[in-house]
């Protein structure tokens, strides 16, 4: 994948890399590391601008990023319908997505630039929900695209004639913002989504842990019904005479 971009970014230049990034914003299977760090890769060879091609980049990931955003606030769930969004969210995965973007907020837009196959569906569900404003979207995408842009330009342009170390570094650098990641609470939740594991399990645990407590209530409010009950025939059997004079008396009544 890197050598083709290579030569197409070689032949095409910033235009190239810049439609390639708004494509992988639509969920074409082009990873936006490789896309990113390939044009690096022909800034160090010298046939592009290094720090302009971190500029193109910023431009083609928020433009992909703000398109799908916008299509999910023009277009509603109708989006929903359209063959290429249900090729990346099935209506269990919007749901999903839906409720952890409702639960999490604007959180979720930033740790969506570091979660790949899961970046569309969040920004689809942000435009549909209509809670985040235009301004707020750039912001949260744009602070996350501020670190990964950068960094993966930069990586292609200092390795640019060292493919099979810059490969090998792709991928060190991949586990490690995933790895950041997953060290978050909401990266974590996200993750299992991507895995396709049912939140219903966590849901389930809940329930489990609700029951276990309400057992151990009921458990202890019988042990205090056994000994009041306990208490009261301690002191029957210590004032029989009270006992049965209280029930001469009331028969005599």
């Amino acid at each position: 994948m890197l050598s083709l971009l290579e030569a197409f970014f070689t032949q095409y230049g910033y235009a190239a890399v810049f439609f390639v990034l708004v494509a992988c914003g639509f969920g074409v299977p082009i990873p936006e590391d490789v896309t990113l760090v390939a044009g690096g890769v022909i800034s160090g060879l010298g046939y592009a601008n290094v720090h302009i091609m971190v500029t193109v980049g910023m431009l083609g990931v928020l433009v992909g990023d703000g398109l799908m955003f916008t299509a999910g606030r023009v277009f509603g769930h109708r989006i929903l319908k359209a063959r290429f969004v249900a090729r990346v969210m099935t209506p269990k995965r919007y749901a999903q997505v839906q409720e952890k973007f409702d639960k999490y907020g604007n959180r979720v837009l930033f740790v969506a630039r570091f979660l790949p196959g899961l970046r569309t569906p969040i920004f689809i569900t942000a435009g549909i929900s209509r809670k985040v404003s235009y301004l707020r979207f750039l912001m949260m995408d744009g602070l996350a695209a501020l670190i990964s842009v950068p960094v993966w330009v930069y990586l292609g342009a200092y390795g640019a004639e060292n493919t099979d170390w810059l490969m090998q570094k792709i991928h060190q650098l991949d586990q490690r913002f995933l790895g950041l990641i997953l060290a978050s609470h909401v990266g974590k939740l996200f993750a299992l989504v991507a895995d396709g594991v049912h939140f219903g399990a966590a849901l389930a645990k809940a329930h489990r842990a609700h029951a276990r407590a309400a057992l151990f209530e009921h458990t202890h409010q019988k042990e205090d019904d056994q000994r009041v009950e306990g208490e009261g025939q301690d002191d029957a059997d210590q004032h029989p005479q009270e006992g049965h004079a209280a029930l001469v008396l009331a028969a005599e009544g």
